[in-house]
């Protein structure tokens, strides 16, 4: 009897896409529960609205369009390119007053600094990188870099992030993306620090070069790659159809890419978006944003551990109208998926890299 349940253990082992088991994330030192099962079962719960297909071009009352008027008052110029400005509701500010530190260690205080920047990808409203051509989305990868050179010579973070669609809380259509730069290293910037460096202490070689590495060969979880990038379900994937973006050349900042890196970028950040879009004909709601080496003082410090990647969190599981949540389970115990990594990229690696909006009939 003991000779069988081990051997029906071994069994389960096996078939991961079948049987609930715990995948470990080095990157930020934590466990998600994989529940490939769950997926077959009924959903009598919320519905989202899909996102509106009749965005208009050019609206006076869009506050991110050129020309317009925005809440301070100040009107943007006519804008063909990419277009930042600071924000006009900045969760930072470089001048903020020192705060009372406390006087109990459960009651601790610390400054906060920093400037929060809005970036126009494009002066049209009704389109979205995917939508964009490849000279469009490499001003925006130029722009990235700039800005992250220019705001990292001060600062030891700087947090480049996309909200994409209303179900990310994103409260404007207009293709864009935010920038903030702080006095201190946000919490995921320290964790992501500590397990990487830790890594390279341990095996000699930064976490996520190797992982890329690894990836690459197995395939079982890539999306997409090319000569400079792959993008890959990760086996720790929180998030159904969550991506990670990363360079095979072991590369701490995103000023520090080369041209031909940045071409092949925004070659498969259009891929990929593609895909994304085509997986349930929708336009996509993501969040995403960079991570890479800190700067300010940092610059001046050995982070060869640190691996420049981009991460992408979208919600949405079944369709365009179901979504997960993470709630209950997740947010009282650890994170839990409904299919596994494996099955997500399978599906996201078959679709087309031709956008659903400008097939041929």
């Amino acid at each position: 009897a003991g000779r069988a349940r081990g051997g029906g253990a071994r069994a389960h082992a096996r078939s991961p896409a079948e049987h609930q088991h715990g995948r470990y994330n080095p990157l930020r030192d934590d466990w998600v529960l994989v529940s490939a099962h769950r997926v077959r079962r009924p959903w009598h719960g919320q519905l989202e609205r899909p996102p509106s297909e009749d965005v208009p071009r050019w609206d006076a009352q869009n506050p991110l369009c050129p020309g317009a008027r925005r809440a301070g008052g100040q009107v943007n110029p006519p804008y063909e390119g990419t277009f930042v400005f600071p924000n006009d509701f900045p969760a930072l500010q470089p001048d903020a007053p020192e705060p009372d530190a406390g006087d109990h260690p459960l009651f601790r205080a610390a400054a906060a600094r920093g400037v929060c920047k809005v970036m126009c990808f494009h002066p049209r409203s009704d389109l979205t990188l995917p939508l964009m051509s490849l000279a469009e989305i490499r001003a925006v990868v130029d722009k990235w870099a700039e800005l992250a050179e220019e705001l990292g010579a001060a600062y030891p973070w700087v947090q480049i992030f996309e909200n994409k669609g209303a179900m990310m809380g994103c409260s404007n259509p207009h293709p864009h993306c935010q920038i903030w730069a702080s006095s201190f290293l946000p919490n995921e910037a320290r964790l992501e620090d500590r397990t990487q460096r830790e890594y390279r202490s341990q095996h000699g070689v930064p976490m996520l070069l190797e992982y890329a590495e690894q990836e690459a060969r197995r395939k079982e979880r890539l999306v997409v790659e090319n000569e400079h990038w792959l993008v890959v379900v990760p086996y720790w994937a929180t998030w159904p159809f969550q991506t990670l973006l990363l360079p095979r050349r072991h590369v701490c900042r995103l000023q520090e890419l080369r041209q031909d890196e940045r071409d092949s970028l925004a070659s498969i950040m259009k891929k990929l978006l593609i895909k994304y879009d085509n997986l349930f004909e929708v336009s996509f709601p993501y969040s995403m944003g960079w991570h890479g080496a800190p700067t300010g003082p940092h610059l001046e410090e050995d982070c060869g551990h640190w691996q420049l990647h981009a991460h992408y969190y979208p919600p949405l599981l079944r369709s365009a109208t179901v979504r997960k949540f993470m709630v209950g389970y997740e947010m009282l115990a650890q994170a839990q998926r409904d299919l596994t990594p494996e099955q997500a990229a399978e599906r996201l690696r078959s679709l087309p890299e031709v956008h659903y909006k400008q097939r041929p009939e």
